[in-house]
């Protein structure tokens, strides 16, 4: 069993495993754990050609709702799809193409993270906001469509 799966909520994959017969929504956490980018559904599909698209937008839905992953908006047609930071233990941050949806994984030097964290830890004070965490995107075009 992988370590991300060992992290699942019991109830979490407990409902899942019976409210969705078809497609065990664990196959989606071990292919979303196995890969090194956020994945749409049409990639998903494509690496597990059993899968049902109906159970994947159902089980994708309930694990976004439960915080196992996180849904990313890009500017193509379909979002992509990781595990939260929670199951893999992964902070980083994404470099999103507004010209063809590619999200690419980045994570920063340590220095640079501590820097941000320390930053919007200030901004969150002067706010009275109390941050659990934050997510960074850069947004601009790729290299493969310059």
């Amino acid at each position: 069993m992988s370590a991300v799966r060992q992290r699942l909520p019991y109830l979490v994959v407990h409902f899942l495993a019976v409210t969705c017969n078809q497609n065990d929504p664990r196959r989606l956490v071990d292919l979303l754990a196995a890969t090194p980018q956020p994945l749409s559904i049409p990639e998903l599909l494509a690496l597990d050609r059993d899968a049902a698209q109906s159970s994947v937008y159902r089980n994708l839905a309930v694990l976004e709702l439960a915080g196992v992953v996180n849904r990313i908006v890009t500017a193509d047609e379909f979002a992509r799809f990781e595990l939260a930071e929670e199951m893999s233990g992964h902070h980083h941050h994404h470099l999103i193409c507004t010209s063809c949806g590619s999200v690419q994984d980045i994570t920063l030097p340590t220095s640079v993270e501590n820097t941000v964290t320390r930053e919007l830890q200030r901004v969150a004070i002067r706010h009275g906001f109390s941050p659990t965490g934050h997510q960074m995107d850069l947004v601009g075009v790729c290299a493969g469509c310059q």
